[in-house]
Parts: structure tokens; C-alpha cells; sequence
């Protein structure tokens, strides 16, 4: 295991993110300030949200309307739901097993006017949804460090950072077509601190199949970290 891939790092990561003692209450990304709640996934410490919203088109030259409706899983403070929903996005649900971050998402909403077409939902992965619930976008910016399978999160915000197992993109490949509309799309936000080999296994072990659509080579540190966003389909 490269030191980069490396899980208990990224556990350190986020215990370190929730104790520093200059993690603010609000930060500036996209040109907006936002509210930061405790025990949600901290934006300013980690390129990877800037990246996720470049590869979306949501800012920088790329920048574009956003059509139609998005389901976004792991919304934390809601950042990508928000500006999808101020991009021109008519329906958005946003999902977080975190309960913090639900409210922290619908905060977010509510400081930048868009609450009337977004709602911030507490679910594991899908399981809060209706079955015949359908969306134009479905996305996940996973946790894509992989922790051994008999690795049990300590607390929720780890679950921002690693999978054990892979168990969570298992079910998300398995589960997330089933919620995108005809012609609709299912995006995955992964990375090169996770496994992308197994990523692809599990993908065909279910029956799917990865497209690559964009990528962006981040600086964090002493390292480059590649941001990777798929489109997965079904053959």
C-alpha cells in the first residue's frame, strides 16, 4: 500500500479536520461563503470539493447551466447541491447519513435562496428514498480510500473518508442506476487514493461498466492526487 492509498491516513485526516483549531464556521468556495457546521466534512481542508465542482461544470471556464434534477448522495455542506440548484437545477435531493450534515446542507440552501427546490435528507446510501423516485443526475463524491473490510468507523465523519471493504461503492454501482431517469446519467467522484482496480472489479462483478468523463491533477501538499469522475452505465 502506497502512503497515498493509505487508510489510517485518512482517518488521521479526519480527526485532525475536526479538532484543528482553526477549522472556521464559515469558508469562501465558488465565489460564496458558506456555513460549516461541526462534524461535517471540511471543505477548506481538502482540494477535492473544488475539484468535484470544476469536473461538474458547476465553476471556473467550464462553468454551464444545469439541467434538470440531481441526486446528490454524501451532500456534507451541501456545496455541490447548492450551486447545481443555483446552476438552473429545477429538483434537487440531497443525501447524507450524516445527520449533521443534513442540517448543514439545508443552512446552505437557505443562505443562498434555493431551498424551495432543494431537500436535505438523512439516508444511508439510498435507503431513504421512494422506489419509483427518478432523477436527471444521480452523483456521489465517494469515499474512496479503501479500509479493510473489517474496519468499523469510530465516528460518522469517517465515513467521509474511507470504505471499508468497499461495501458503500458495491451498492452504489449496484443500486444507483435504478434512480436515473431515461436518458439519465449516474456519475461517480473517485480518485487516485483509492483502489482503482477494485473499483473496476466490483463495477463488472455488478454488472457495469466506467466511462471516464473528465479529470483533474491536484496539488495537496508534497503530493498530486488525480480527481477522477466516471459515468457509470449498464451494458
Amino acid at each position: 500500500m502506497t502512503e497515498i492509498k493509505n487508510y489510517l491516513r485518512s482517518l488521521e485526516r479526519s480527526r485532525a479536520a475536526l479538532l484543528r483549531e482553526d477549522r472556521p464556521r464559515t469558508f469562501a468556495l465558488a465565489d460564496r461563503e458558506w456555513d460549516l457546521l461541526d462534524g461535517v466534512f471540511a471543505p477548506p481542508f481538502s482540494a477535492s470539493t473544488g475539484a468535484a465542482m470544476e469536473l461538474l461544470g458547476l465553476t471556473g471556464p467550464e462553468r454551464a447551466p444545469w439541467h434538470g434534477s440531481l441526486l446528490e448522495v454524501g451532500s456534507g455542506t451541501g456545496v455541490i447541491a447548492v450551486c447545481a440548484a443555483l446552476a438552473g437545477g429545477d429538483r434537487v435531493t440531497a443525501l447524507d447519513i450524516n445527520e449533521q450534515a443534513v442540517r448543514n446542507t439545508e443552512m446552505n440552501a437557505h443562505r443562498h435562496g434555493v431551498a424551495d427546490r432543494l431537500t436535505a435528507v438523512h439516508s444511508d446510501l439510498f435507503d431513504a428514498l421512494g422506489a419509483d423516485e427518478r432523477y436527471d443526475t444521480v452523483y456521489w463524491h465517494s469515499n474512496f480510500v479503501l479500509a479493510p473490510p473489517t474496519y468499523r468507523h469510530e465516528t460518522v465523519h469517517e465515513q467521509a473518508y474511507v470504505d471499508p471493504g468497499y461495501r458503500a461503492h458495491r451498492r452504489y454501482l449496484a443500486e444507483a442506476p435504478a434512480f436515473a431517469a431515461d436518458g439519465g446519467r449516474v456519475l461517480l467522484h473517485f480518485s487516485d487514493r483509492g483502489d482503482i482496480d477494485a473499483l473496476h472489479e466490483i463495477a463488472a462483478e455488478c454488472d457495469r461498466s466506467l466511462r471516464v468523463l473528465g479529470s483533474r491533477r491536484i496539488g495537496e501538499g508534497e503530493e498530486t492526487v488525480e480527481h477522477i469522475l466516471y459515468e457509470i452505465t449498464v451494458p
